[in-house]
């Protein structure tokens, strides 16, 4: 039974990540060989591993089962929000993780995440299937949902992965059946909430609001706030058309390009490989992303169209979000660039929901 449903696995999507992991943990190898952090591929490798475990796990679980205990999963994940908040590890002013012991923190943010794309499927297939038009109500549910544990994660203060909760409401906005009347006057009543908050000057912390002017006018303050725009850009614009090579980059290797195996390994990676470099992980994206839309459109139900979709959304937004940083057209939010960057939660959390999308794409033909 098994052995025959693997047969509709989706591997090219799997080898397609597998390029890009490998990648990855190159790029990782090359931004750390000469720090304090030399070796963190080797630790990259162990995530890759665990996340493929992950995977084949999740695609063993029938997803209805999954969105069975959908609210129960949401339920619980609140929980472990308000447990950080008041016991969790501080770290640079933040608190975000839950110290497990013998050195293994555990961030809930990250899984919170995939909690929600399973919720927003659940609730959003109850109005499909009852073929109802989404209403003010439904709208102002699904924006509960998503907004609580979003306002619980901006507290700790994580404004990158609270706003990667964004794009499931959106997701599951437009496949629910959003009028364009509806959106519209959503999108401007979130704009007058959000321009009146950073108005107050309450709803940014300072090193927040200072990321926000170094963005709008990077030369404002280009040793503090606007240094890591400018140390980005100037490693992108070296990498020319072939770039220097690996191993090779003055900015990454010179120690200017802050974090270059998380938050920018995008600029390190260009400054290496060039503009031609580039484009090749950019064209590895994009083709993930088709296959996902295309494993969206022939689900078996409307449910594993959502979750699939939601899948989606977040990885396009997070893609945007950090290639965008790297180049100067986003601000720095600390978004990690999937299958990429550093980092155990954000990987195994992405293979784990690729191996929801194969669950949804090895069921497509049962009734």
């Amino acid at each position: 039974m098994i052995r025959s449903r693997f047969r509709d696995f989706d591997w090219m999507l799997l080898g397609l990540v597998i390029v890009l992991s490998i990648i990855s943990v190159l790029e990782i190898r090359s931004a750390t060989g000469m720090t304090k952090f030399h070796g963190f591929q080797q630790k990259q490798i162990g995530f890759l591993v665990l996340g493929l475990v992950g995977m084949f796990a999740f695609a063993l679980v029938d997803y209805h089962r999954l969105l069975g205990i959908a609210y129960w999963a949401y339920g619980a994940s609140l929980a472990s929000l308000l447990a950080v908040r008041l016991v969790g590890t501080k770290v640079l002013g933040a608190r975000r993780w839950i110290n497990l012991g013998g050195g293994v923190h555990f961030q809930p943010s990250e899984w919170v995440r995939l909690v929600l794309i399973l919720v927003s499927a659940r609730f959003f297939w109850e109005i499909i299937e009852n073929g109802r038009d989404l209403s003010w109500k439904d709208i102002g549910k699904a924006s509960m949902l998503i907004g609580i544990p979003l306002v619980l994660v901006l507290k700790q203060p994580d404004l990158g992965t609270s706003l990667t909760y964004l794009p499931v409401l959106v997701v599951g906005l437009f496949l629910g059946g959003i009028r364009w009347k509806q959106a519209a006057i959503l999108v401007a009543g979130l704009a007058l909430v959000g321009g009146a908050g950073l108005a107050s000057g309450k709803l940014l912390k300072p090193y927040q609001r200072a990321r926000l002017t170094a963005f709008l006018n990077p030369d404002s303050d280009p040793q503090a706030s606007g240094y890591q725009i400018r140390q980005s850009l100037i490693a992108v614009g070296s990498g020319g058309l072939w770039g220097k090579g690996a191993n090779h980059g003055t900015q990454t290797q010179g120690d200017f390009l802050p974090i270059p195996y998380t938050d920018f390994i995008f600029a390190a990676f260009c400054e290496e490989h060039g503009f031609i470099g580039a484009i090749g992980v950019l064209l590895l994206y994009f083709l993930i992303l088709m296959r996902l839309i295309q494993n969206a459109q022939t689900a078996a139900d409307p449910p594993g169209s959502l979750i699939v979709m939601g899948v989606a959304g977040v990885l396009l937004f997070q893609i945007a979000v950090n290639i965008g940083m790297c180049v100067g057209l986003m601000p720095v939010t600390g978004i990690p660039l999937p299958l990429m960057s550093y980092g155990g939660s954000s990987v195994i959390y992405m293979f784990v929901a690729l191996g929801m999308v194969m669950n949804i794409r090895m069921r497509r033909f049962v009734n």
